[in-house]
């Protein structure tokens, strides 16, 4: 069977009814009030599985083909009713997932194997956990599971892999025994049940010496003259998004990289989900001079750095625009939740705590599957003692 472009495979009548699996090369041709309706019945819903969004990657060229993204989105249907459906890409080669398998594709090379193309349910350059099988209910996210896998085998692809999933993923997978995988994130929580009153009152729930040192980092930002704009949604104008680009472009540069997102990806964001957007512009007198930008979800009150950039330097800034301002906004507005982001243990000491993420993996090869089933085995118990010692170096003073 040919999965090239818009396929159907039978799965099988269950429950009386006849259950399709239909696979797209562009999201666009899938139905998007259908689509978001699935995403908004989920546990763990968020802006960046909006079909908008995905469509926005591929319309804009940053995640297609020549990318080394091909759209392969699975959906299962009974008869016109979209039951279950998820964002899956043939992988060329594993940059913009934020979890490592380059060991595995280095392994599969020197045994001559070829490890890519591989299948990926994931949202491109976007490492925020969150549903990715959107489901009806778990007997289709089950079957949807079964497509995913028969996708995989018929194309005769090394592996598949599921990335930042929430748990209701997570079971899925584990009930097809794709084998699990934990990392960690640092995200910050407003406190509950009575929220900081301010970023002040933030700040005096720290540790002393964690306390001075953000004050002491905002003195230095002010000391330079430096202060903020804050625009939000349909605020960021044209002129504003193309100088946060300029910015975003610099950052790549300055790692000798090139940006995954276009300038178009961004119009189209503007466009189409412009309320999921906060840019902090940080500025000398009228002259900008660094932006930070911040996705939204305000249904669920929830806030995710993204991305920022710098026309120069200036001590702290970024700290600051990407981490102080954004808190001090989620706070005055009554959002629940800031993620930071991928990585960076340092954000524990400006308030983000550990966060365990999870990703489900399936490898075709029944030796290599083992051996990274044993890889996995060792590095989950060393991952688990590093969550363990990072929450022995909580910031916050120690409850009364």
């Amino acid at each position: 069977m040919d999965f090239t472009d818009e396929m159907q495979m039978e799965i099988g009548s269950i429950a009386g009814g006849d259950y399709v699996i239909r696979v797209f090369d562009n999201p666009r041709q899938l139905p998007m009030a259908d689509w978001n309706a699935l995403l908004a019945t989920q546990a763990q819903p968020t802006p960046f599985m909006r079909l908008e969004y995905l469509s926005a990657l591929h319309e804009s060229g940053s995640a297609v083909a020549a990318t080394g993204w091909r759209p392969q989105f699975i959906s299962l249907w009974r008869q016109e009713q979209l039951l279950a459906c998820c964002p899956a890409y043939l992988k060329s080669h594993s940059y913009g997932e934020y979890v490592f398998d380059w060991a595995w594709a280095d392994a599969y090379q020197r045994h001559g194997l070829n490890y890519y193309p591989k299948l990926l349910v994931a949202v491109p350059f976007t490492p925020v956990p969150g549903s990715r099988l959107l489901a009806v209910d778990a007997e289709a996210r089950t079957l949807l599971m079964h497509g995913l896998q028969a996708l995989a085998s018929r194309q005769g692809l090394s592996s598949a892999h599921l990335l930042f999933g929430d748990s209701a993923d997570l079971r899925a997978a584990q009930e097809q025994r794709w084998m699990q995988r934990q990392g960690v994130q640092f995200h910050w929580q407003n406190r509950s049940p009575l929220p900081y009153a301010s970023f002040e009152d933030f700040l005096a729930s720290m540790q002393r010496e964690k306390r001075k040192k953000i004050q002491q980092e905002q003195r230095k930002v002010r000391e330079a003259d430096v202060c903020f704009e804050v625009r939000q949604g349909a605020q960021i104008g044209p002129a504003e998004w193309d100088f946060f680009y300029h910015c975003y472009q610099l950052t790549y540069r300055a790692h000798r990289s090139t940006p995954y997102l276009t300038r178009e990806f961004f119009r189209l964001m503007s466009r189409d989900m412009a309320e999921n957007w906060l840019l902090f512009t940080a500025k000398r007198g009228t002259e900008a001079i660094a932006t930070s930008l911040v996705a939204l979800d305000p249904e669920q009150g929830h806030a995710y750095g993204r991305y920022w950039g710098a026309v120069e330097s200036v001590s702290c800034l970024h700290f600051d625009a990407c981490y102080y301002q954004p808190l001090a906004w989620c706070i005055a507005n009554g959002y629940r939740r800031f993620e930071g982001g991928a990585q960076g243990e340092h954000k524990m000491a400006r308030g983000l705590l550990p966060v365990a993420t999870h990703s489900s993996h399936w490898l075709a090869h029944p030796d290599f599957s083992q051996a990274v089933a044993d890889f996995l085995a060792q590095e989950g118990q060393a991952m688990r003692g590093y969550v363990n010692e990072l929450e022995e170096h909580q910031p916050f003073k120690p409850s009364s």
